[in-house]
Order: structure tokens, then C-alpha cells, then sequence
């Protein structure tokens, strides 16, 4: 029996994907696997039973990720499982950017007494502008980028994408309608709008500065649906203040922000639909599932994606290790009296992944001497 905790509250229509083989505990020590959504776990310590963390939705800056793979713990997240959900709020907080519909709305629950004859004087005020024909520019054409993109161009908007580093399978996916660009700087100049989508890391953090601010079109509407450090605060204030942006909309309130003029903000609402929870949920339960009953590597962010299938073998074995030269012949020498059945390696950054399909059982001496390959960080036999 497998034992699988959760943090925060995880939605039981992915907890119902869990078969028989599988129990919720509140004991984090006994945890062969986590489910989380926010939960902040870098000051958790992992016991030596945790085989993975899934992380119901995208981002895993809540998450160590690094500390888990020097421990060997798989973390899975969730792309795609939110996004309809996200680009919904995207195309929502467009029009509540171009049309003032929340200062409209305010003052309109405001009038008493002769409330037609003030609506009909006072209407003019919240005069705003159309999305049609207006350009926007989409940075990171992934999982929410893509959706986004032709959801823009299918309102009749010119849409401008770029992405650094877009996947074949993303690209198949863009719309005619939508012109993907080689540079940022040749996109900028043209936005009316500007909306992020790309993961927050050291690369990304802080992209949208001072030289975006710069080079955009004067006035432009700047979105941020992805997270609050993509987008550097002072050079933002300055903008504000300024007139070159001329509205901030974004799901990442905080005090720096909260009181400026010109800013629209939504608290975290990105994948709040009972439809991407319960989406989120299942596909992490999916990926959880399939990592600790069969060793399959799915979406994550700490170690590479690695299939072999549903075990067939006498068994099979899983090893994760560091990405160094030498590690597979160490390998191969340390099973030499067994035969492979089948066998695949993959690499991301610093780690790798192999797993062995062998015709006969795994014995303890021959896990031992996994254990002993320069790099191994955990040997796990799954049948």
C-alpha cells in the first residue's frame, strides 16, 4: 500500500483517480507521495519514503526543486490543466483594462434617487476603447501562451508572439492569425498590449524592466497573469508615473502596487474554476500514480520525461543520478551477470534518469553495487 499526503485543499475529484493501492495520511514521514497546490515547502524537511511531490497547477516556486532532485524526489507539475482557465481570466482582464467597467460599476452602485437620469449624464466618463484591430504581443507561446494568442486573434486583435525557445508541439498549435516574431524588440514598439507567460526563474525574473519600458509602444497595456517577480517594480512605477504604461493588470497583489493608480488587480485567480482544480488535481494524482507504480517520468521540472510503459518485465528498476560521463558504463558493469531487456536514459541540466527492464529478479547485492555508481542519488526497485 502506497501512502500519498496532501497539502492544502486538493480536489476529490483528482483524489478519486487514487486506486486501492493507495491511502491519504497525514503523516508527511510515511509520504511516498505529496500532493500540493500553494503550500510554501522549502523549509520542509523529506524523508527518506517521499518518491515525489505533485504540484496541482504550473508554477513550483513553492517548491525546493533542486534540494528534491539531490534527494531523489520527483517533482511533477501540471501545464496545461489550468490553461482554458487562465486565458478566460487573460481575455477578461483585457476588456476590463480597454472599457472601465469596474470604475463604471462602482459608481453606478453609488446613485440614489434619479438613477437613470445620472447614468444617462454621467455614462461618458467610463468612455473606453474596443479590443478590435488593437495589437497585442504574447511573451512565451507554452501551455497558456498559445491558448491566449488565439483566443486574441479569434476577437479580431493583431497578435504578436514571441518565445525564445518554442517547442515544435507549441507551434503546431498557433493560429494562422497569429505572427510569431524572432525578436522581442521588433514586437514591442507595436503593442497596445503586452501579457507574460513564461515560468519565473532566475533568467526570467525581473525580463519586464526599465529597456522593455523603453522600446514599448507609448501608452500600451501591460498584463501579468504569470507571476509578480517577471516584472520589475521600480522600472514598472516609473512607467506608471509616466503615461508608457498606461495600465498594469495583473493576479499578483502586493504593497507596492496596491495603491497605485492605473492598476487593476485580481487576488491569485488565474486557475480558481472548480473546472482547473479538479483538471490539476487529477492529471497531478495521474503523474504521481504512474511515477511510483511503473517509474514513468511525465512533466517534470527537476528531472527529464522518461517512458518505458507499463512493466512487463521480471522487473525493473529506476535510478536516478547525477548527468556525468561514465554513469551508464558504471551501470551496465554493475548488472553484468543480468540480461536487459530494455533500457532508456535521458538527461535535464545536472540529472538523468535510466531505467532497466531485466528478465530476472533485482538481488540486494546487485542494488548494492547501483548504489555504489559515482553520481547514483537513489536506486528504486518497482518490480
Amino acid at each position: 500500500m502506497y501512502k500519498v499526503a496532501t497539502l492544502n485543499k486538493i480536489s476529490p475529484v483528482g483524489l478519486s483517480e487514487l486506486s486501492d493501492q493507495y491511502e491519504i495520511t497525514d503523516n508527511l514521514e510515511e509520504a511516498n507521495g505529496i500532493v500540493v497546490r500553494s503550500q510554501k515547502m522549502h523549509d520542509m524537511e523529506f524523508s527518506d519514503n517521499l518518491l515525489c511531490i505533485a504540484r496541482a497547477g504550473i508554477g513550483v516556486d513553492n517548491i525546493p526543486a533542486d534540494r528534491c532532485a539531490s534527494q531523489g524526489i520527483v517533482v511533477f507539475n501540471t501545464p496545461g490543466a489550468n490553461a482554458n482557465a487562465v486565458k478566460e481570466l487573460i481575455i477578461a482582464a483585457l476588456l476590463l483594462a480597454s472599457r472601465d467597467i469596474i470604475g463604471g460599476s462602482v459608481w453606478a452602485k453609488s446613485l440614489t434617487g434619479d438613477i437613470a437620469k445620472q447614468v444617462e449624464k454621467g455614462k461618458s466618463q467610463f468612455k473606453g476603447h474596443e479590443i478590435i484591430g488593437k495589437t497585442i504581443g504574447v511573451i512565451g507561446l507554452g501551455g497558456i501562451g498559445v491558448p491566449v494568442a488565439n483566443a486574441a486573434a479569434a476577437l479580431g486583435m493583431k497578435v504578436l508572439g514571441y518565445d525564445a525557445y518554442l517547442s515544435v508541439k507549441n507551434a503546431l498549435h498557433i493560429s494562422n492569425n497569429v505572427q510569431v516574431v524572432e525578436k522581442l524588440d521588433d514586437m514591442l514598439p507595436q503593442c497596445d498590449f503586452l501579457t507574460v507567460h513564461v515560468h519565473a526563474n532566475s533568467s526570467t525574473n525581473g525580463m519586464i524592466n526599465a529597456d522593455t519600458f523603453a522600446k514599448i509602444k507609448k501608452g500600451a497595456v501591460l498584463l501579468n497573469y504569470a507571476r509578480a517577480s517577471i516584472v520589475d517594480t521600480p522600472a514598472l512605477k516609473d512607467a506608471l508615473e509616466s503615461g508608457v504604461i498606461s495600465k498594469y493588470v495583473t493576479d499578483f497583489p502586493n504593497e507596492d502596487i496596491a495603491g497605485l493608480p492605473n492598476v487593476i488587480l485580481t487576488p491569485h485567480l488565474g486557475a480558481s474554476t472548480e473546472e482547473a482544480e479538479d483538471n490539476c488535481a487529477a492529471m497531478a494524482v495521474e503523474e504521481m500514480m504512474d511515477y511510483i507504480e511503473n517509474g514513468n517520468i511525465t512533466n517534470s521540472v527537476n528531472f527529464p520525461v522518461c517512458h518505458m510503459g507499463k512493466c512487463c518485465a521480471k522487473s525493473r528498476v529506476a535510478l536516478l543520478h547525477k548527468n556525468i560521463p561514465n554513469v551508464i558504463g558504471q551501470i551496465t558493469n554493475a548488472i553484468n551477470e543480468m540480461n536487459i531487456r530494455d533500457m532508456t536514459n535521458r538527461s535535464q541540466g545536472d540529472y538523468a534518469y535510466t531505467l532497466l527492464d531485466l528478465d530476472s529478479e533485482l538481488t540486494p547485492e546487485t542494488v548494492q553495487k547501483l548504489k555504489n555508481v559515482s553520481g547514483m542519488i537513489r536506486v528504486r526497485k518497482i518490480k
